[in-house]
């Protein structure tokens, strides 16, 4: 499986969009309906899967699929 696609089914678990579905543009609170407690809960869930850590900082600025996605790309270059 990729690693977009083990992302976009993390983010499937918290939302009714399926992950062949799930768009870059869609924004995590007004399009996929993510309350505050489930954006730091999928957070925490990708630092698991993924083997990286987040800034807390940086994370407040993420908003769509596509800017998380791109984040988590910088980060595992980086680790």
């Amino acid at each position: 499986m990729s690693k977009e696609m083990k992302f976009k089914e993390i983010i499937a678990q918290y939302c009714e969009v399926s992950p062949k579905d799930m768009k870059n543009a869609l924004r995590f609170r007004e399009d996929l309906g993510f309350s505050s407690l489930d954006f730091m809960s999928f957070l925490g869930e990708l630092e698991d899967e993924f083997d990286v850590e987040l800034e807390q900082e940086r994370a407040t600025q993420i908003h769509t699929v596509g800017e998380a996605l791109e984040l988590l790309d910088e980060l595992r270059m980086a680790g």
